[in-house]
């Protein structure tokens, strides 16, 4: 099942919500009093799921879920008494995972922590596939400005160009962006 983190203010409510869990084959790895307390938790601990309390003093839930979020590696549950549509609205811009009203339900618990695994996996998957995405278009700007260099200082044509780049690449046994680096850098320090 999943490594939990607790943090909720109510030392009841989280001996409630620990229980549960475990009885449904969870382990919770830590449990916290405050927003604080969760940044903290989930920067040393890295629990998978974290379940936090959205009022609770000097850092409220959602404000840590933000911070968590920044983290990168936990996936941010909210427990609330209300289910108030700024809450939720709140809950959606800070990241949050998955949301359960209080008094939090046996049955709602496992189908609400496979969604909220789910959900970060997904997006966990995105973002992996955005950094990708961004260094792939980083590599072809260089390229493409390499290329344009070749073209220009060697006289070559552009299917010309990215064939020496791309030779080289070969040949040195090197990304073509970074070879593509190095054309500029030579040719960039070469004086007119």
């Amino acid at each position: 099942m999943c490594n939990i983190a607790i943090v909720d203010d109510s030392s009841i409510e989280r001996f409630v919500l620990k229980r549960l869990l475990e009885g449904c084959g969870h382990q919770v790895v830590a449990e916290g009093a405050d927003g604080f307390d969760a940044v903290r938790i989930c920067a040393a601990a890295r629990p998978e799921i974290v379940m936090l309390d959205v009022r609770m003093p000097r850092k409220d839930g959602l404000a840590a879920a933000i911070e968590i979020n920044s983290l990168g590696a936990t996936a941010c549950m909210l427990l609330t008494a209300s289910a108030d549509d700024d809450t939720v609205r709140a809950a959606t811009e800070a990241g949050v995972m998955g949301y359960l009203v209080k008094p939090i339900r046996l049955e709602e618990l496992n189908p609400a922590i496979a969604l909220a695994m789910a959900r970060f996996a997904e997006f966990k998957a995105l973002k992996e596939e955005n950094a990708e995405l961004k260094a792939a278009l980083a590599a072809r700007k260089v390229i493409e400005k390499a290329k344009g260099i070749l073209m220009e200082k060697e006289k070559l044509t552009e299917h010309e160009a990215f064939a020496r780049i791309r030779t080289m690449s070969m040949e040195k046994r090197l990304p073509m962006s970074q070879v593509a680096d190095s054309i500029i850098i030579v040719f960039g320090s070469a004086k007119p």
